[in-house]
């Protein structure tokens, strides 16, 4: 397992992240055996958070991780707020709000400290001087020891850049999603942030998923890169391809892969073999890259 460092945190987090809220749907026995093996397999990087399945996924993920907390990097989330009936949620990125959510993540995932404490989402009308004092007080607590937001906004991110101590953002970053290259990769690598990749298989249309639009791309245009992939399984396996691709950017850290399975554990951790650079650079030129349009 090859690790890096995270920021200025000074941690060294597997290249290949646990993405855990693709457990939803296995039994509590799957899930706890699938940790356990990512654990042994080298995996110290897992991301969750309270959003998913209304905390349930932090107390299962808390259960499977405590024998083996101090060796592990455990991150989670906070920002959304479920409605009282239970039919969706809401944004809140208040101060008083993220430091109740942190207690209550605290207690589910049965640990004194978070390792990464991630706002989730955000945009530029918040009032984002009250989250990051939000962040700051935790951190002086020692409630958590670093905090990171996640988000493809670019306004947002340079706010946070300007005017926060966050050590990570996580992102959306794929074959099939370049757009972070333009503006926001550079400037987080400049600046020593930490870039946590979610999204990297382009919801499987880089793997087995049948082609179809996506983000702006149309539907010929996804199944060309795709054939293109698939031309190339006598050498590297589509998973490979797609993790490689955004490894090998300087400002990457880590992917967080949803797993929820051994078999896909097993083809994410084959995936961590490089792949050429020509190769990578000859498909990422079948297609023209994107750009954010909005939120810039």
């Amino acid at each position: 397992m090859e690790y890096r460092v995270l920021g200025a945190t000074g941690y060294r987090v597997s290249a290949l992240g646990f993405g855990c809220m693709s457990l939803a749907g296995n039994t509590k026995a799957e899930s706890m055996q699938l940790i356990q093996e990512a654990v042994d397999r080298g995996i110290n990087f897992f991301d969750t958070a309270d959003l998913y399945e209304k905390g349930e996924n932090e107390k299962l993920v808390g259960q499977a991780l405590k024998p083996v907390r101090k060796k592990i990097f455990l991150a989670t989330k906070a920002g959304n707020q479920w409605r009282a009936d239970g039919t969706g949620w809401d944004w809140n990125p208040r101060r008083d709000y993220i430091l109740a959510c942190a207690e209550k993540s605290l207690k589910r995932l049965q640990t004194d400290y978070i390792d990464l404490y991630q706002l989730h989402g955000g945009t530029i009308e918040d009032n984002i001087a009250d989250t990051i004092e939000a962040f700051e007080t935790l951190k002086q607590q020692g409630k958590i020891r670093h905090y990171g937001i996640s988000s493809i906004r670019p306004n947002v991110i340079r706010e946070y850049v300007k005017r926060s101590s966050i050590e990570s953002v996580m992102m959306q970053y794929s074959l099939l999603d370049r757009r972070p290259e333009e503006t926001v990769l550079p400037l987080l690598k400049e600046h020593n942030k930490g870039v946590l990749v979610r999204g990297a298989l382009a919801q499987g249309l880089l793997i087995d998923k049948p082609s179809k639009e996506y983000l702006g791309y149309r539907e010929e245009e996804v199944k060309r890169l795709h054939e293109a992939i698939r031309s190339l399984t006598d050498r590297y396996t589509p998973q490979q391809i797609a993790l490689q691709y955004v490894l090998r950017h300087p400002a990457v850290t880590s992917v967080a892969a949803g797993v929820r399975t051994l078999q896909q554990l097993e083809e994410l951790l084959a995936a961590l073999i490089p792949v050429e650079e020509a190769v990578l650079d000859h498909l990422s030129g079948r297609l023209p890259p994107l750009l954010y349009q909005q939120h810039r």
